[in-house]
């Protein structure tokens, strides 16, 4: 529910991260070697204030060419004959990267190579000496007794780039302050986003989030609390209420805690089905069972995989460099100052708006703006929420609404002044680089305006009477399709009900979400091998017997979570996890969920290998609908329960692992870091589990399609439509050969050819703009359409090409600057704006006024559902005869 593609069965898509950076030499490709002690070293130049990101571009630059090799032009990036133009960085570059360069070992040195440091102290301003390698050898029992020869710093480029090789042992971090900053911020986060997930568009506040207000939060708690000392119950040890400056250590734990706890549960949507739409109600003990031991469990698996995907170097987790480059910038800025940085940062000639002015004081104007301007389309004016003026010139004809509607159609004039629409449920453009918001502008048009268009007027799956495009399941008559006419009393299948009642029909654009989900599933694993294979294969070989890097060895200053912490916790949570499923009639047997807990056990590490390498993740959601819809069909609650244990379980655990290696790259001492993990994880639960209960005994209307403020729930209503189709009817009878969609089961094929297709056409001609497209993000990039429209997709993508191309090419001081700022910004004014008026106006039922503005949305066929070329008659139906 965080992100309403998880909640329908979508493949997961390659998730893509941005780096700034600056142009670079085409021939400078060799990685710089750290200096040896026989290497003379450079005096440092005096140094002046620069911007975090301006300290982020210089480090990147030095890395880029080995990590992406060769600039080449196309339509994605920007003119290099233009001296303004920046060149675009790819993560995940399209063709096999020469890994060469980056596996060519750095000379190597005797561990008394490697010198103490000093750097700044966040501990009341003292100086401490940064970690000796040496004392590190002498301390480590695992490493050999020879002193063998080790490299200064990791043999990787973009690692090096973005992870400091040095650690100050003395920054605390498990403190008063980091628990109780980061405690208050997981209540925040956790309520809101499980609130803000029953919307239409749904918000999400992101950790960046919790980065980003974390700073000042830190900051103020040093200047002005006081330094007390608290005394700890039943613990002989008094802990200090202010242990001096705010660290780069303290901010870690709290970014962690609320990673793992900002994104709504996936839990939450079989409660949300189960209650709303099933009208079934376990109780509240049912309620947390089950999001604690689903949301937990992925920890056991996590602990055992940690000598697989986290210690070894090969294993980068490249999603984690950019928020630990960020962090360090944060930091390095305010050393800079002398410990006063207050994220000034001023910008040269042509900057623009906000040219010198700090970055907090930035961001603080900009979330105030964009909090108050919501109140004109969120509120006062909704007609600018989603202006489809076209269906209001004719509002009731069927056509026009289907082609230009917002809600149920095409929207092929996307226009919009709400943020909610541009960035509520595919997320902020500001932040996705420009080639990944261009391939998912080609899978929209391609498929969900063009091919869609084609397929309803073409009458196939019997279009003419359905919508267009919702998330809504229907019967022979056009109506929806009536779960309880074909439910027994225990909640199964009545097969002879199911007979005499309809086959299940799905508007265009939602039976193709499915066979692009099909497509997404293939294409990312044949794109996978096509352009990482190698790489994995690879790195894999040597994680198994390459030595320690710095990283692993200042690691092992600080005490190790034992495993058997994490096999306790996953014997705790399977033992919940039974309890939950047998105790009560879930109708789901218990080798059934054994079989679930294995599938995600299994495929964790070879998928984890993937996304440690290329950042990429193959979501288990359709393959474990699959599984379950046929082996046991008819149980709609038990497929619910079954995906949820077979997939996000791995996801969890992947979740979790990637949090330890961000722990790994900010030496976090392991055992503080998987108190954090598991409290942060716990108490959201608790939180998410007491809001939704909330919200659905007192929001008037609410999960109903007219609800005033949009608390429409759809991302519940697509796992409940979700839940029919794969475990109440059953694939198949909807998608095996002879059923109304087995023609969807093509786009298998489809998504398995078009990553070679494209991959021999780019290797024909490498310097054209093939190589940028990725049929992964073609296919999945719009997964959550439905709930989602084309409104929100294509205003997105206009957006995205503004500040990400245009701003980008021509203002880059500004972008460089204040763009992930005024993201954050913007997020959190719209978070606020609507907290506001849910309390203020919502519970005290006052509804927005009436005028024009407000009620021309609602009086078209569009926005009713009802946008359909063909109606039956009384007693008519269309469709199969038999099924």
């Amino acid at each position: 529910m965080a992100d309403q593609s998880s909640s329908k069965p979508s493949a997961a898509v390659p998730e893509q991260r941005l780096l700034a950076d600056e142009q670079y030499s085409d021939h400078d490709i060799t990685p710089k070697a750290t200096p040896g002690p026989s290497q003379s070293r450079e005096p440092p130049e005096p140094s002046s204030p620069r911007s975090p990101v301006a300290r982020l571009k210089e480090s990147l630059n030095k890395a880029r060419p080995a990590l992406f090799g060769d600039h080449l032009t196309n339509p994605f990036e920007y003119d290099d004959d233009d001296d303004t133009s920046e060149n675009e960085l790819l993560l995940d570059p399209n063709l096999p990267a020469n890994y060469e360069d980056r596996h060519r070992p750095l000379p190597r040195h005797p561990p008394s190579s490697v010198r103490s440091h000093k750097r700044p102290s966040h501990d009341d301003g003292d100086a401490a000496d940064a970690l000796e390698l040496d004392s590190l050898n002498s301390q480590d029992p695992l490493e050999t007794s020879d002193h063998e020869e080790e490299v200064e710093n990791s043999p990787y480029p973009e690692v090096r780039a973005a992870v400091s090789p040095y650690d100050d042992p003395t920054l605390p971090c498990n403190t008063i302050r980091a628990w109780t900053i980061g405690l208050s911020l997981i209540f925040l986060g956790a309520s809101m986003n499980t609130l803000f997930s029953l919307r239409s568009p749904s918000i999400s506040l992101g950790a960046l989030i919790a980065q980003v207000i974390a700073w000042p939060l830190g900051h103020g708690w040093a200047r002005f609390v006081p330094d007390y000392h608290v005394k700890i119950p039943f613990v002989k040890q008094k802990l200090r209420l202010n242990p001096g400056g705010f660290n780069i250590k303290e901010h870690a734990i709290i970014v962690v805690m609320a990673s793992v706890s900002f994104g709504v549960a996936y839990a939450t949507d079989i409660i949300l089905a189960q209650k709303v739409f099933y009208k079934q109600d376990f109780g509240l003990m049912w309620q947390l069972l089950l999001t604690i031991s689903t949301q937990s469990l992925g920890y056991g698996i996590a602990g055992m995989m940690r000598r697989f995907l986290v210690y070894p170097a090969g294993m980068i987790w490249p999603g984690n460099l950019v928020s630990v480059t960020l962090m360090n910038a944060m930091y390095e800025e305010e050393e800079t100052k002398g410990g006063e940085g207050d994220g000034t940062v001023h910008g040269g000639k042509g900057v623009g708006v906000g040219g010198s002015m700090p970055r907090y004081r930035w961001f603080s104007v900009v979330t105030a703006v964009a909090c108050v301007y919501y109140f004109v389309p969120g509120f006062l004016a909704q007609f600018l929420s989603s202006f489809a003026f076209v269906t209001w010139t004719a509002p009731e004809n069927a056509v026009v609404n289907q082609l230009f509607g917002y809600s149920t159609g095409l929207s092929l004039l996307p226009i919009t002044f709400d943020w909610t629409q541009i960035s509520g449920f595919v997320g902020s453009p500001l932040i996705p680089p420009w080639h990944a918001i261009a391939n998912t502008m080609i899978g929209v048009l391609t498929f969900f305006v063009f091919l869609a268009a084609t397929l309803h007027y073409s009458g196939a799956w019997y279009s003419w009477y359905l919508p267009m495009s919702d998330s809504n399941t229907y019967d022979n008559t056009g109506k929806q399709y009536d779960v309880s006419r074909v439910l027994s009393p225990d909640y199964r299948l009545d097969e002879e009900a199911y007979k005499n009642y309809s086959p299940l029909f799905l508007s265009t654009t939602f039976a193709l979400s499915y066979g692009l989900s099909f497509a997404a599933i293939t294409s990312l694993i044949v794109y996978t091998y096509l352009h990482h294979g190698k790489t994995i294969w690879k790195q894999y070989k040597s994680s198994t017997t390459e030595k320690a890097d710095i990283h692993m060895k200042l690691m092992r200053r600080y005490k190790e979570a034992p495993t058997w912490w994490y096999m306790s916790l996953f014997g705790l949570m399977l033992g919940l996890g039974f309890l939950t499923v047998l105790a009560w009639p879930t109708n789901m047997t218990w080798w059934a969920f054994l079989l679930a807990v294995f599938i995600s056990f299994v495929f964790s590490l070879p998928i984890g290998i993937i996304q440690a390498v290329t950042n990429n993740q193959i979501g288990l959601n359709v393959l474990t609908e699959f599984v379950y819809g046929y082996i046991q069909p008819g149980r709609p609650l038990g497929l619910m329960i079954f995906k949820t244990f077979g997939y996000i379980t791995m996801s969890q655990a992947l979740t979790f692992v990637s949090d330890l290696k961000f722990g790994h790259y900010m030496k976090i001492p392991p055992r503080t870091m998987f108190m954090a993990q598991v409290v942060a994880t716990t108490f959201s639960c608790f939180v998410q589990v007491f809001t939704l209960n909330y919200a659905l005994n007192y929001i008037p209307g609410v999960c109903t399609p007219t609800q005033p403020e949009h608390f429409s729930c759809p991302g519940g209503k697509v796992f409940f439509s979700a839940s029919v189709i794969w475990g109440l009817i059953g694939p198949a009878r909807i998608f095996s050969p002879g059923q109304i969609y087995s023609s969807l089961f093509l786009f298998f094929i489809l998504g398995a050819v078009t990553p070679v297709v494209i991959y021999l056409l780019a290797r024909r001609r490498p310097k054209s703009w093939l190589r940028f497209l990725m049929a992964p993000l073609i296919f999945g990039g719009a997964g959550s359409i439905p709930p989602a429209t084309p409104l929100n997709y294509l205003s997105w993508g206009i957006v995205g090409f503004v500040f990400q191309y245009w701003i980008k090419k021509k203002h880059f001081g500004w972008w460089s600057r204040l763009n992930f700022l005024t993201s954050s910004g913007l997020d959190l004014g719209l978070a606020l704006a609507t907290l506001v008026i849910f309390f203020v106006f919502t519970l005290n039922e006052i509804d927005p006024p009436k005028w024009w503005g407000n009620e021309v949305v609602t009086g078209t066929v569009d926005y009713k559902g009802t946008a359909v070329q063909m109606r039956v008659g009384a007693g008519e139906s269309f469709g199969p005869t038999t099924w």
